[in-house]
């Protein structure tokens, strides 16, 4: 298709917003969402926690870096149900690069809109939340706006959908790169100490990455695997994955957590950090628009120390309800007060819902992945003061 072609937002309250079109001619539904990050796209793009979203970009000029090779993927394709940008560039200059946005959309079947107010579309979804949409790039269809706006309002949305499914792998693999040219200096660079299972809930590769550098040797397996087969691998620590939708529905995972918890060290990131809530006992809720993006002020609660974290789930765990289980908060987002990361005192067991490998500039929360180390060898959920001291060692600070 020509990137000029026109194409539509179609929103369920009615709204209509026009631009041109580019990637691949479709009419897709999706719910609606913004992302704040000013650069990252790929590895949004390539998400799986952004499956069933149609992703705005706040910055205005998107693409201009173009496309990287596939060490930038956060899995092995798109993950998202449609992209929405102010501005496409034109020109794609990067050593990197080795295509442009228009044809890493194209060639997978995903559609992009360009050339719209975006600032009008945030706001909109700021005041009313996140809203159902149909992104239609397709020329032969994008002039029917009444039908578009019906497909919208006919989509049943993300609510009590497992799109955890949709995600997850067929079958367990083992993983064993690292981060290589940009590991840190403070990063582990011995053998690996201790073997975890990793549950694949649509699992980021950077999480990985970060779990063999913090000295793991790494055996991912489907969300649908239960306790028992996973204590068969005789792991250390068990990690639970970030991955999309709403948690309340992916009741499998739930009772798998419940069945080891206090049998092995867990360690829970995003929709993980929902799951683990949930087979706990606390419950969860859907946020108005979600957090979304790569400068979310978080601080811990013991140590008063403030995280800039990357951030993306629509989902949060009651704090209230954590606590009648149990549950102790040690992060909370500065935004809107909500949940941020826990941990248990009776047992190993500790999740944060934001993302400590995607590295948003900073490296502020990385040391969450020692902490999961530290973990593994003294059977004992994170402190206050080991978080601290774990910060410290990845910052090269000298107490």
């Amino acid at each position: 298709m020509s990137i000029q072609s026109p194409a539509k937002l179609a929103l369920e309250d009615g709204t209509i917003f026009t631009g041109v079109g580019f990637g691949a001619p479709v009419c897709q539904v999706g719910e609606v969402v913004f992302n704040t990050s000013l650069s990252g796209y790929q590895e949004i793009l390539t998400d799986p926690s952004y499956c069933g979203q149609i992703v705005t970009m706040t910055y205005p000029q998107i693409g201009n870096y173009g496309i990287a090779n596939n060490d930038d993927d956060e899995s092995a394709k798109i993950q998202v149900d449609g992209f929405i940008v102010k501005d496409l560039s034109p020109v794609a200059s990067n050593f990197r690069s080795v295509e442009s946005l228009h044809a890493f959309l194209h060639r997978q079947g995903i559609g992009g809109l360009a050339g719209i107010d975006t600032r009008a579309l945030v706001r909109k979804l700021r005041t009313q939340g996140a809203l159902r949409g149909v992104i239609c790039t397709d020329p032969k269809r994008a002039n029917d706006d009444a039908a578009l706006i019906r497909q919208a309002q006919g989509w049943t949305g993300l609510v009590g959908a497992d799109l955890v499914k949709l995600v997850t792998p067929s079958a367990p693999y083992q993983w064993t790169t690292g981060k290589g040219s940009w590991a840190q200096y403070t990063d582990s660079t011995g053998p690996a100490a201790y073997h975890v299972v990793a549950i694949d809930c649509g699992l980021k590769r950077n999480i990985l990455r970060n779990l063999v550098q913090s000295g793991c040797r790494v055996t991912v397996v489907p969300a649908t695997t239960g306790s028992a087969e996973i204590l068969e691998y005789q792991p250390d620590g068990v990690f639970i994955s970030n991955g999309p939708g709403d948690p309340e529905p992916i009741t499998y995972v739930q009772q798998t957590l419940k069945d080891l918890i206090g049998k092995k060290p867990i360690f829970g990131i995003c929709l993980g950090h929902q799951l683990l809530g949930l087979a706990l006992g606390a419950t969860t809720y859907k946020l108005k628009f979600g957090h979304r993006g790569g400068n979310q002020p978080v601080r811990n609660t013991g140590t008063g120390k403030v995280e800039i974290t990357s951030q993306n789930h629509g989902f949060a765990v009651d704090a209230a309800s954590l606590e009648k289980q149990g549950g102790q908060p040690t992060h909370i987002n500065l935004n809107d007060q909500t949940l941020e990361g826990f941990r248990m005192k009776s047992e190993p067991v500790f999740a944060v819902q934001y993302h400590p490998e995607a590295s948003p500039g900073p490296h502020d929360a990385t040391y969450l992945f020692d902490c999961f180390v530290q973990m593994m060898a003294g059977g004992v959920s994170p402190t206050a003061e080991q978080m601290n001291d774990a910060q410290k060692k990845r910052s090269a600070i000298v107490a």
